[in-house]
Formats: C-alpha cells, sequence, structure tokens
C-alpha cells in the first residue's frame, strides 16, 4: 500500500518555484522555491502582480500574452520550455527557464496559470562567456588568415 500524497508536503520539497497567478494576474501560490529565487516571502508576494518579478521592459509583453492567454484560453507555451529575464527582490536580475500551465473552470474557462521556474542564471553566464570567448577566437583566426604568410611572400 502507497502512502497518500502530501501536496503541502510535495510543494515545500521541490527545487523548482511553482508561481500560480489567478486570471486577474495576482500571485495565489508562492512556494518555498519560489522564496529562494526571487527573495520575497509568501506574505511578501501573495496577492501582488507578478510585476514584483518582471523586468520593466518585459511586463506590456508578458501582459498583453498573458491576458489573450485567459480570454481564449490558449496559450502556444503549454509545451514549451520558456526562457526569460527576471528579476530579485533586491534587484539583482535573473535568467530562468519556465513551463505554464492553464487551470480551467467546470464550464472550461480559464481561472489561474501555473507557472514551474527553474533558475538557470549561472548556466546563462556561462553560455554568454563561452560565446565571447568563441567570438575572439574567430576574430583571431580571421586576423591570422589576412596576414601575409612570411614564408610564401
Amino acid at each position: 500500500m502507497t502512502a497518500a500524497l502530501d501536496l503541502a508536503q510535495l510543494l515545500d520539497a521541490v527545487a523548482d518555484a511553482l508561481v500560480v497567478c489567478d486570471e486577474a494576474g495576482a500571485i495565489v501560490l508562492w512556494n518555498p522555491a519560489a522564496e529562494r529565487m526571487f527573495g520575497f516571502a509568501p506574505a511578501e508576494a501573495l496577492g501582488q502582480s507578478l510585476d514584483i518579478i518582471i523586468p520593466d521592459r518585459q511586463r506590456k509583453r508578458h501582459w498583453d500574452g498573458y491576458f489573450e492567454t485567459m480570454r481564449t484560453g490558449l496559450t502556444r507555451y503549454g509545451t514549451s520550455l520558456l526562457r526569460v529575464p527576471a528579476a530579485h527582490k533586491d534587484g539583482h536580475a535573473l535568467s530562468i527557464a519556465f513551463t505554464v500551465a492553464l487551470v480551467f473552470s467546470g464550464d472550461g474557462k480559464p481561472t489561474h496559470v501555473a507557472s514551474i521556474i527553474r533558475d538557470e542564471t549561472e548556466r546563462w553566464k556561462e553560455e554568454r562567456s563561452l560565446q565571447k570567448r568563441v567570438a575572439e577566437l574567430e576574430a583571431k583566426l580571421k586576423a591570422t588568415e589576412r596576414e601575409p604568410d612570411p614564408i610564401r611572400s
């Protein structure tokens, strides 16, 4: 016989942030991983707009898509991993990856958006550093190819 699943224990134990928002974009669920990732205690996050973690420059695009999804009940991101910038409570930038799931009422209307979020800031920094290094090496290689070969001259 298996033990009954304790959903609260699961939400507390998972390493990824779970953030659920209502149709207006207010946060209604904020697990401990979300607090660790973004710096806001549940009392600070619950009832607040997602704007607390969305950088200013991304807000219009986010809300346009959010409200269109709530209006239509359709999202093109249902099975896609999204990678976007985010903001920590102390102001430092984060790079996050997340998936979304819509929650529907009995009459088929969307009522909530659930996001499972992972902090990929370190991975993103490493990738940017590698990209920069590759670009530098490519530039050196091109410069070397343009120099006349003293042996063949």
